[in-house]
Order: C-alpha cells, then structure tokens, then sequence
C-alpha cells in the first residue's frame, strides 16, 4: 500500500488525512513546469506591486516580497534551490521558501489571485518570450534563404510535377517558393502572439476576486496588450496554446518539405547540391556514404509536432468551463512544440546558407526531361495553331526525340517541321533552357530578372 505524506501546507486545512505518495507523484508537476520560474516571479512582482498600488499591500511588504522573490531567483539559476515534489508545482515551491525567506509577508503575496490565474500568466508569458525566439530564428532562416536564392538567381534546373521533369525553372526560384511558405508561418506566428498578449492575472479562481484589484495596471507591467475580459474564460483557455501548435505543425511541414527535397537533391541520382560535413554523418559499415542527417531528422520531427497539436486538441474538446486539472497536461506538449521548433529552425538557419548548388548536374537533369515541350506547344499557339492540335504536335515531336535519344532542342529544323510546317528557325530561342525560364518574365516568373526582384520585396518585407 502507498506511503502516506503530510497534507501540503499551502492548501492542506480542508484535508483529514494526508495525501498518497503515489497520488502525489502521480499530480505533481513541478518536474517540468519548473521552467516557468522566471515568468512566474515576472508575474508576482506585477501581481505585488499592483496590490501594494492598491492599498492591499502596504510598500513595504511589497518591497519585501520583491526582494525575497529575486533571491529566489537567484537561488535558481545558480542551482542552490531545492524543488519539492510535495509542494506540487513551480507556483508553490516558489511561494514556500518565499514564506521561509520573509516571514508572514509571503504568505500575503497570493492575495487576490489563484494557481488558476497564475499559471495562466505563466503560460503566456513564457510562450511569448518563445515566440519572439523562434520569430528571430525564422527570419534568420529566410534571410539566408534569399541570400542563397539570389546568389542562385540564373541557375537553372529541372521543375517537377508528380517529381516527373516539368518545366525549367531556376534555383533562386524554386527557393523563394520555400520563402513564401515561411513568410505564411511568420505571419501565424505573429497573429498567435497578437491574441495571447492578454492578462489572465486577477481572473482568480474563475470569479473574480473581492479584493479592489487594478488588472490593467498588472497587464500593463507585464507587457501586455490588455487584461482578459472573462474571468471563467481566463483560466481555462488555452487557445494560444493550440494556436501555436498548429503554427508549428505547418511550420515543420513545411521545413519537411524542404528536408525531403534536401534528401532527394543530395543523393547520387540526382546530386543537384553538396551539404557541408558539419551537417551530414557517415555510415559505420559504408565508408563511402555521407548521410544528410539533419534534414531527414527535421523531416522525422514533424510527426511529433503534429502529434503534440493532436493531443492539445483532444486534452481541450471536452473540458467544461472553468479550470480543470486536465490542463495541467498542456505544458509538456507545448514546451517539447517550442523546443522542437526551436531546434529545427537553427538548424536550417544555419544550413542553408552554406548549401552548395551543383549547376551542371542541375542543367544536365533540366536537358534529359524536354522540359521546354510546353514552351514549343505556346510558340505554336502563337503562330495560329490551336493549342490542343499545338499538344498533339509536341507530344509526337517528344516520342520522336527519345526515339533519337535527343531533346527538343538537339533536334535539327528539319526534323522538327516533319511535324508541323508552323515551325521555324526562330523556334530554337524558345527550346533552349535558358530561353525558357527568360520567357517567364512576369511578377511571380521563373526568369532571373523576376526572380531578383522578388528577392528585393522579400528583404522589404523583413525590414531588411
């Protein structure tokens, strides 16, 4: 049978008995909620300097309380703290050994707020100082992926569709598509931090309180936007935190996507670029092989990222109105979400700038698949032929070329007007690779000149 362990002192007065050893493991958080320590005591300075605002503390009490919980700090960081598991959680071992430190005065310091309230605060700040990260890191990531795509801004290689050789685009262009992803996770990003940046302190248990509290004082110390409007709504909402999660799933399946073609573009069939040492590892059986590990890690986290959504999801679709103990179960996913996405964006942030292109393989791959068939089916069209006779025409032209093992461009003038007496010499500026991604020269286009101006509005868009 379980141990039994005395009643926890904070709130043990309505108890006869104490509680079960296992039970208190089995609730406890403080194994990992702890990491809210710094957002915690950010809080309780707000909460006590409001109150000593007041009236309900005098200054004095705040100034002890203040002093007392930056010692606390202190102790922290410096790894002299000493985290009891029958304390429960972060909020209660701070407020025990602030009581321990300045007496009866701690004890006033959880006037006018609850646990609810508190780690709701917690929760929030701690996720907006995340979210400032992670916004740093992905703007890091963009940056380096416009300096690669700019640097990249002529290099053609082959467009896929059902990753069957398409149409030529460029490098520089294919990247920007990846920067137009991020640009959408970036924007998500900072609309979930526009509607976390509220003040759930002094919401209370989930009525309120008695005391004559000054919420937009204690918002406005702590940063925030605006106290929360509803005090049931307060404590049991955790919308941010959903939010964030299904930021970072589209994130990371977008930063998958790019992995997946990483993979695919470093291997020996394709070989269209060369990652650095630093970022690959070797095989213990295969002396030959240079594995692109990050990528495909990167690529493997976004299940995990996608779980963590789910289970936020699931822990929230049946939980009545106010707090229950239920959200206790939010801070795992969301701290492993945050340090997921955290990790995978440094990652890529520092890999991409250093990716090198192999240009030759990429032009190579862009001749082998008659990338510039649809370009021959327009000029037709443009010279009066009907575009679906113009297709006809292209496709027989193309079995004739793999026929001959030659692309559209390699084939003699002749050999193309067996097929349509439309074509003429000036066909060959248009079947050439280079022709092709020129003629894309519009807002959105393949063509080099587009490309660079594109890179000029995405550095705008960043402020750069």
């Amino acid at each position: 049978m379980s141990k039994k362990t005395p009643s926890n002192q904070q709130w043990g007065g309505r108890f006869s008995e104490a509680t079960d050893e296992f039970v208190q493991r089995f609730t406890a958080s403080v194994n990992f909620d702890q990491r809210l320590y710094a957002h915690d005591i950010k809080g309780s300075i707000a909460h006590a300097t409001m109150l000593a605002k007041v009236g309900v503390l005098t200054d004095t009490e705040r100034d002890q309380i203040i002093t007392g919980l930056t010692q606390i700090a202190g102790e922290i960081e410096s790894g002299e703290f000493q985290w009891q598991i029958e304390l429960e959680d972060v909020h209660m071992n701070i407020e025990a050994r602030l009581t321990q430190l300045i007496g009866i005065t701690g004890k006033k310091l959880h006037t006018g707020r609850s646990r609810n309230d508190q780690v709701a605060t917690d929760i929030r700040l701690f996720l907006r100082d995340e979210i400032d990260a992670i916004d740093l890191e992905l703007v890091r990531l963009q940056t380096g992926l416009l300096d690669l795509a700019e640097r990249e801004a002529e290099t053609i290689m082959p467009g896929f569709t059902h990753l069957q050789t398409a149409q030529p685009v460029t490098f520089g262009h294919h990247l920007l598509a990846w920067f137009e992803m991020l640009k959408r996770d970036r924007s998500r990003l900072l609309d979930c931090r526009k509607r976390l940046n509220q003040s759930p302190l002094g919401a209370a248990a989930l009525a309120g309180t008695s005391y004559p509290i000054d919420r937009a004082y204690s918002a406005e110390l702590l940063g925030f936007s605006q106290a929360t409007e509803n005090s049931l709504d307060s404590v049991s909402d955790r919308d941010f935190a959903i939010e964030f999660c299904a930021f970072a799933s589209l994130l990371m399946t977008h930063l998958s996507r790019a992995s997946e073609e990483l993979v695919i573009w470093t291997s020996a069939q394709f070989d269209f670029i060369e990652l650095p040492d630093r970022f690959c590892t070797g095989s213990s059986i295969m002396p030959q092989k240079k594995n692109p590990d990050v990528p495909e890690l990167v690529r493997g986290k976004s299940g995990r990222v996608n779980g963590h959504l789910i289970a936020l999801l699931t822990l929230m679709k049946s939980q009545p109105l106010a707090y229950n103990k239920d959200n206790q179960e939010d801070k795992e996913p969301l701290f492993d979400a945050v340090d997921t996405v955290k990790d995978c964006l440094r990652a890529f942030a520092d890999m991409v700038p250093a990716i090198t292109a192999k240009k030759a393989s990429m032009l190579a791959a862009a001749k082998r698949g008659f990338a510039t068939a649809t370009d021959l089916a327009d000029y037709l069209v443009r010279k009066g032929v009907a575009f679906r006779d113009a297709h006809e025409i292209v496709g027989r032209s193309v079995a004739y070329g793999i026929a001959q093992q030659k692309d559209l461009a390699e084939l003699s003038l002749a050999e193309l007007q067996q097929f349509s007496s439309h074509i003429e010499e000036d066909v060959f500026a248009i079947l050439t690779l280079e022709g092709s991604v020129a003629l894309r020269d519009h807002w959105g286009g393949t063509a080099p000149k587009q490309v660079r101006q594109a890179i000029a509005r995405a550095r705008a868009s960043l402020g750069e």
